[in-house]
This record gives structure tokens, sequence and C-alpha cells, in this order.
């Protein structure tokens, strides 16, 4: 299979290409050409002229379908999950692929093909915001794990919607409203920038899935400062009725219009960082640094 693994193994420096240069993908294309470790291959964005302003015209590229030609590492896909829909399973086959709008996985189909495309390379999926990821994997694995419900909170002007949704969300004036409350798997295609960390919850908590995980996304005008994402986790009853129970509550320092919080642009490039620098040898998930990452390397 084509690809660049042993290089990939001596190389000094990793190249990684971008796909996507809104805000996370500025603040990572940043953070790697400040790194000794890596070196950016490409950045790629849908309109071209935000690249010419801020990158070397070196590094942009111009067609998706050219990647192969900058040799990259990794590509990072920071765009929209149609980027994934349409190159995923080209980008796996040559080298290691990071998903940043994991709601593009809630496609079963395109999930399975990825990971049989990915039996060289690595697939990961970084958590966003998802706290306590690697909770909700163990409870998830040993049986205890019943339901888990994730909520995210966010001012009006920073949820991007398609359908009823949007229309929803534009009636909302001083108080919260719920725009959403059910199946993780029906709101991704209506609000794919927005629920990347319920996504990543369904990744997690793989006995659930989309279908079994509860999505509930609010718009509160009143957030002026905050993201805020809950989850929630109940265990199976016990015989005497009791049952485990967590509950987390994560604010996020993001501005008005802002998609991706602060913290959650932090969390991603650790999430890089630490994937890029290590080769392992099978299939597992880790979590490291509050980042879940599902890994699908070769045997």
């Amino acid at each position: 299979m084509e690809g660049n693994t042993k290089r990939n193994l001596f190389q000094k420096k990793r190249r990684v290409g971008i796909l996507g240069y809104g805000n996370l993908g500025k603040f990572l294309a940043t953070k790697i050409i400040e790194s000794s470790n890596f070196e950016l291959a490409f950045v790629w964005n849908r309109t071209k002229v935000v690249l010419e302003e801020c990158i070397e015209s070196c590094v942009v590229l111009d067609n998706i379908s050219d990647f192969k030609s900058r040799t990259p590492d990794i590509v990072v896909e920071v765009a929209h999950p149609s980027v994934t829909k349409n190159y995923g399973k080209r980008i796996l086959e040559y080298c290691d692929y990071m998903i940043g709008s994991p709601t593009a996985l809630s496609d079963e189909f395109l999930f399975e093909e990825l990971k049989a495309a990915a039996r060289v390379n690595g697939l990961y999926v970084p958590s966003g915001a998802l706290w306590g990821g690697e909770d909700i994997r163990k409870m998830s694995d040993s049986g205890i794990l019943q339901s888990l419900t994730v909520t995210m909170k966010k001012h009006p002007k920073s949820l991007k919607l398609e359908g009823y949704l949007k229309d929803k969300n534009a009636e909302v004036r001083n108080e919260a409203v719920v725009l959403y409350k059910g199946s993780v798997l029906d709101v991704c295609a209506l609000a794919p920038h927005n629920t990347n960390t319920m996504a990543a919850a369904a990744i997690a908590a793989p006995n659930l899935g989309f279908k079994g995980v509860t999505g509930c996304l609010v718009s509160d005008p009143k957030l002026v400062d905050y993201h805020i994402v809950e989850i929630e986790g109940f265990g199976a009853p016990q015989t005497d009725g009791s049952s485990f129970q967590v509950h987390t509550i994560r604010k996020n320092p993001a501005r008005i219009g802002a998609v991706t919080g602060f913290a959650t642009a932090g969390a991603f490039f650790c999430s890089l960082k630490s994937k890029i620098l290590t080769f392992l040898e099978k299939i597992k998930f880790l979590f490291l640094f509050s980042c879940l990452i599902l890994e699908i390397i070769k045997n």
C-alpha cells in the first residue's frame, strides 16, 4: 500500500498538512510553525484568499487531491465533515489522519470504511471539549455505562446550524432555549460544527454509540464569555436500586461568535503533539491530556 511509513519512523521533523484555516486551523498552523518537532507540509482552505494574506505561498495547497505531492506524515482536518467523506479514505491510505470534525463518523458506512482503510496508518479523533473521556471509555468497556448525556450551551451567534435548528435559533431572544434533545446521531447533520464533543462521546462509548448517546443543544444569549459542556453518565442499577453517577461541568472561555473555545484549541494541539511523536503497534483507545484519540494503527 502506498505511503511513507518507513520515512516517517526516521524523519526528525513530522510533516503536518492542515485542511481548513478557520480559528482552529490558524491556531494549529501557528503552533506547528513555532515547534521544533513539526514542519508545515501544506495548508488548504476553501477560500484561498484567506491563505494568501497569512501563509507562505510555498505551503498553500490549491487542491486537496494533490496532498501526496507535499509528502505529509499526518493530515489534520479542521474544515467540515464533508472533507472526511470525500477524502478521508484516500488520505488514510497514504498517511495518518486526524479528524477535527468527528460528526462525519455518525455515518456508519463511512466510519467502517475509514477503519478498514486505516490498517497501515493511524486514524485519530480528538475529543475537542469532551471532559472525562477516559472514564467514559472504561465504563463502556466494563459494561457499567447505561446512559450518557452531553449538553452543550453556547451563545446563539456561536452556533452554526442547518434546517429547522437554524430557524429555531434565530428566534432566541433573552432567555436560554433548548434547541434539540435526542440522539446524537440525528443532530450531527444539523449542527456539524457544534456537536463534535457529542460525537467524541459517542465514539468513547461504543456500547451506546451515536444512536444511544443523548445530545442536548442549548442556545443561551447570556453566555457572552464561555461555552459550557455538561456530561452526565449513569451506571446500571444495583440490586438495592442505587447506581453510579458522574456529572461534570466545563466552562470554556470563548468570545461571542466563536465556534471553538480557547481550551479546546489547546487540547487539540496537545492531542496532535502527543500522537505524532509516538508510534504505536496495536489497535487501542488512548486518552492523553483529556484528549480522546481513536487510534487505528497497523496490527
